[in-house]
């Protein structure tokens, strides 16, 4: 199988693009219960859009990988996730006396405080977002997730295209 055949393949790339959220998520569960990292809120809502890009995904391999509304949905979804986690890291280069008050862990804040206020610590940020807990070749987790997200656009918009075109092998893909 050649590249033009795979990115003609939008099935495939579905396939791919769940993988490649699926894998996201697994290794952020595997910083959290292995690496003994605990995810601060904006981590959270990177999760979140993760997650909902890969759900997006899913509903389209279940209902028509080649019907447009799904990779465009995913697309948007990471674009979203991909603005907190730029967020994120201008938070991490913020200088010390700029960066926002800590807050307790989430768990507490659901319980304590108000829905208004739990979300918008977990759109805005706190001090403990500002922290590099963890870095892979001077990379720090929101740059990685930022990375992840941008692959994820990258192969919706593949996917989008993939489904405009006709199957290769099909008359319509043919010369005339």
């Amino acid at each position: 199988m050649n590249l033009t055949t795979l990115t003609r393949d939008s099935e495939a790339l579905a396939i791919a693009l769940l993988a490649l959220c699926g894998g996201l998520l697994a290794g952020a569960l595997v910083m959290e219960h292995v690496m003994a990292l605990i995810p601060c809120p904006l981590c959270l809502m990177q999760w979140v859009w993760f997650f909902v890009a890969g759900l997006c995904t899913c509903a389209g391999l279940l209902h028509n990988p080649r019907w447009g509304i799904y990779p465009l949905l995913t697309g948007v979804a990471a674009l979203i996730g991909g603005g907190f986690s730029i967020r994120q890291l201008y938070l991490q280069t913020l200088p010390a006396d700029q960066v926002p008050a800590c807050a307790p862990i989430i768990d507490y804040l659901i319980e304590v405080f108000p829905a208004s206020e739990v979300l918008r610590a977990m759109t805005r940020g706190t001090g403990d977002c500002a922290s590099v807990d963890w870095t892979f070749l001077g990379l720090s987790i929101p740059a990685w997730a930022l990375a992840g997200f941008a692959g994820i656009v990258v192969l919706a918009f593949l996917q989008l295209r993939a489904g405009n075109c006709p199957p290769a092998g099909s008359l319509a893909a043919q010369p005339h």
